[in-house]
């Protein structure tokens, strides 16, 4: 850890206050007198692990700052010296490892006292708990450390699987027909070296490609280049892929298992896909535009990171399943970037892998590319021929799921809505939500709505009438927006007028077939309720008659 003198300290101050409100290894706190004990063990567990996934030196929880807006208003926490430093003890008795404040720093300035714990990262592999328990950060909430930080700090330290020596096997476990790919594909990636390539031997070539370690046959290299029978070196893990034919019903009408070599082994999978013509009418054309259901190369993307970040370990299978207009890939461990969005903002390599070794050796066999855009080229794809965004399913820790739907699900908007506009990536996922009825975070909720993409009220969205002209989505549109409430009143209103009166099943038949097609049977029904309690409760234009039940009528107030 770093020594700080009086004016390092001050500078370090200045350095954190300046720091966005959403840095997760900083906290600050008023604490203008005291602070629950439990808490400040929950922020020392999180803090410090904070600190270690995102690289510092420490974390740090300062007290006497207010935070919104951040200013100094001092402290008067523990003003004995002595019980102050008792903290570290108090605190090392309930962590793991008995891990505590590297230092307790106090600086008496001019707007008052201010206290700085510099805590310490988590243990490579280890992560801090408290009570038991493990604590993170989620910008400047606190909670429970979720499953993928607590794997990526495991990952600190824990040995690559992937670049693991297999120590009885040789050259002669390698597939040649692998091999002579890999040159083809090394040379594509590397030109420059194309003429050299022809003249090395397969161990300095695969050595170049960092498929070896020293002419050593690694995990990578059963994976990608082994013989179908050299996969028990792999043992106890698996490196298995299993594509399944699935029909509309659900059941099983094809499958057929792939080992090692994967590098070719994941063409032959490719090829079993029935990638069928789709048609479609395009800008009021009387001839269909055809394109094949699925992108060639958004299909083997997804199938290599699959490869590239499978955890064996698991001895789990990669799964793609072929269903009648959609492809399911499954592949075991968690998605260590945590989430799709976080990949498309950052559009960066992420900071961890779980196969780093694999994962360098296919990029350098052109099977993947870890400039970190991949998946936003997949989205961006998928919008440019008209089509759903892919569905990643993140909820299982232990696995991975994507589908990749090979037909637009509405031929009215959803596919000149992604061509037609201006609208960022985010929206078109969001929007992309709406069409699929997902439920969508308060922040895309909040955006779409602020420039008025979607209207209704939660759960039932839907584009908004703008968007919906702009793509023909004109009648969808009408039939699922509501009309005022003062038209439904008025139409009411006018039937009593009329007829001289109204009973319940009169007024929902009058009403039902005008509210939008969005909202169920049910709540049709308590929007009527609702409509025809206001009218008598708060504009008393109407009231019943003939007592409660079945045989009320509604009449006109007054009457």
């Amino acid at each position: 850890m770093k020594a700080y003198d009086s004016q390092a300290l001050h500078r370090k101050l200045s350095e954190l206050m300046a720091l966005p409100a959403e840095i997760e290894w900083v906290e600050f706190k008023q604490a203008s007198r005291s602070f629950h004990f439990d808490k400040l063990g929950q922020y020392f567990s999180a803090l410090s692990n904070e600190a270690r996934l995102k690289r510092q030196e420490a974390g740090w929880l300062i007290f006497g700052i207010q935070n919104h807006p951040r200013k100094i208003v001092g402290s008067d926490f523990r003003l004995d010296r002595a019980d102050l430093d008792n903290l570290k003890k108090e605190i090392a008795d309930q962590t793991s490892n008995r891990l505590t404040f590297a230092e307790i720093h106090e600086l008496h300035l001019p707007e008052g006292r201010v206290v700085m714990f510099e805590i310490p990262p988590a243990r490579p592999g280890v992560p801090t708990a408290w009570k038991g328990h493990h604590y993170g950060r989620d910008g400047e909430s606190i909670g429970p450390l979720n499953p993928h930080e607590h794997e990526l700090i495991l990952l600190v330290t824990q040995p690559d699987w992937s670049g693991e020596i297999c120590p009885n096997a040789s050259l002669t476990d390698l597939d040649p027909a692998a091999i002579a790919r890999a040159r083809e594909f090394f040379r594509s990636k590397y030109p420059n070296l194309a003429s050299e390539v022809e003249e090395w031997r397969d161990e300095t070539f695969l050595n170049k490609a960092k498929v070896l370690k020293n002419g050593k046959i690694t995990t990578t290299a059963i994976i990608l280049l082994g013989r179908e029978e050299s996969e028990y070196h792999l043992e106890p893990a698996i490196a298995r892929i299993s594509w399944i034919l699935r029909d509309q019903s659900g059941m099983e009408k094809d499958y057929q298992h792939f080992g090692p070599p994967f590098l070719l082994n994941s063409n032959h999978l490719f090829n079993r896909i029935r990638n069928l013509t789709y048609r479609y009418m395009r800008d009021h054309s009387l001839f269909p535009v055809e394109i094949t259901q699925y992108d060639s190369w958004v299909i083997r993307e997804l199938l290599h990171n699959c490869i590239a970040h499978q955890d064996y370990a698991l001895r789990g299978r990669i799964n793609v399943v072929e269903e009648e207009d959609s492809l399911f890939f499954v592949n075991g461990g968690s998605f260590l970037p945590e989430s799709v969005e976080n990949v498309i903002r950052l559009d960066a390599p992420p900071e961890y892998y779980r196969n780093q070794f694999l994962t360098d050796a296919m990029v350098n066999l052109q099977m993947i590319d870890t400039i970190g855009s991949g998946i936003k080229r997949i989205f961006n794809l998928q919008r440019g021929r008209f089509f759903p965004m892919p569905d990643y399913d993140l909820s299982d820790p232990q696995r991975v799921k994507v589908r990749l739907l090979g037909k637009i699900l509405n031929e009215n908007y959803t596919k000149l809505l992604m061509k037609n506009t201006n609208l960022s990536l985010f929206d078109v996922i969001a929007l992309d939500k709406v069409q699929k009825k997902y439920q969508l975070s308060d922040e895309e909720f909040n955006r779409l709505k602020r420039i008025r993409l979607i209207e209704g009220r939660r759960p039932n969205l839907f584009v908004a009438g703008r968007i919906a002209e702009a793509t023909q989505g004109k009648v969808d549109y009408i039939r699922y927006r509501a009309f005022d409430k003062g038209h439904y009143k008025q139409m009411i209103l006018a039937f009593i007028k009329k007829f001289g009166s109204a009973s319940r099943s009169e007024i929902d038949n009058l009403l039902y077939e005008k509210l939008p097609d969005i909202l169920s049977h049910e709540q049709k029904k308590n929007k009527i309720r609702n409509l025809l309690q206001e009218m008598s409760k708060n504009d008393r234009s109407i009231r019943t008659q003939g007592g409660p039940g079945r045989h009320a009528k509604w009449i006109l107030d007054g009457n």
